[in-house]
């Protein structure tokens, strides 16, 4: 656990800047944050899928432009 002591006649800026210092050194918070926003890795089908869907959309968009519907 990072622990910071205020220091006499300092801030509250420059402790809270201490602390965010101390907890990016430790790696604790970045650890936390891979672990909370992790994703599931994706199916290669699916990944074929959703690029062909993409690809579907490039497509269309580009007709649409290039009959003037779109600009």
């Amino acid at each position: 656990m990072v622990e910071v002591k205020r220091k006499p006649k300092e801030s509250i800026e420059n402790l809270l800047r201490r602390f965010a210092q101390l907890l990016e050194e430790d790696g604790k918070l970045e650890r936390a944050k891979k672990i909370r926003f992790r994703e599931k890795p994706k199916s290669r089908e699916r990944l074929k899928r959703e690029a062909l869907l993409r690809k579907a959309y490039e497509d269309k968009m580009r007709y649409l432009r290039k009959i003037g519907k779109i600009k």
